[in-house]
């Protein structure tokens, strides 16, 4: 077995040098646990942050809770809109009157033909309401109300009118007592959404 002889020169280390860099190393070593020691957060600020952020939250939430609740009225007063002027829309486009009916009881309305083959209206729609919203119609025609089906309903004429005798006004009502009306135009060529009566 041959051995190699290593040609490098062996650095000798006297004691005193061992110790200048272990004081080196020692002290960089200090001084970076002393560095991140002034990162660090403590237990009582992690509390104190937490019960920050839950005071903040308890405060906040009735806000966002008010606030989503009227977007439910807000959108649900959109949904209805945008089925009278597709009842107006399919009036004329079709040729024939189309209802747009509201069970105030079970909180449903829909749109449908007035007259329907043996099939029924193949485009019918029935749509709930909120559960936490009310719908009611409120004033009536000048010679009583449209009925369809034995519930009142808006009635639109085959040039996109809505009959006379149609209800005036819609209301939407939420569970606090907040509200907003739809009421048909001067015109009586559709409704508007406002949140005052009248």
């Amino acid at each position: 077995m041959k051995i190699l002889n290593s040609k490098l020169p062996l650095k000798r280390c006297s004691a005193e040098a061992l110790q200048r860099d272990g004081a080196v190393y020692g002290s960089t070593l200090q001084h970076f646990n002393a560095s991140m020691s002034r990162y660090a957060f403590t237990l009582i600020e992690l509390i104190l942050v937490l019960a920050l952020l839950v005071i903040i939250t308890s405060l906040a939430a009735p806000a966002m809770s008010n606030f989503i609740r009227g977007q439910a009225l807000d959108s649900e007063a959109r949904r209805l809109l945008a089925l009278i002027h597709a009842g107006q829309s399919r009036a004329v486009s079709e040729g024939l009157p189309m209802v747009l009916w509201v069970d105030e009881k079970k909180g449903t309305y829909g749109l449908q033909a007035e007259a329907t083959g043996r099939n029924g209206d193949p485009k019918a729609e029935n749509l709930v309401v909120d559960s936490s919203l009310q719908v009611a119609v409120v004033n009536s025609g000048s010679a009583g109300t449209t009925q369809f089906g034995g519930l009142p309903a808006i009635h639109f004429l085959p040039d996109g009118t809505v009959d006379e005798n149609s209800p005036q006004t819609l209301r939407l009502t939420d569970a606090k007592g907040h509200t907003l009306w739809l009421i048909e135009s001067r015109n009586r060529n559709g409704y508007e959404i406002t949140d005052t009566q009248r």
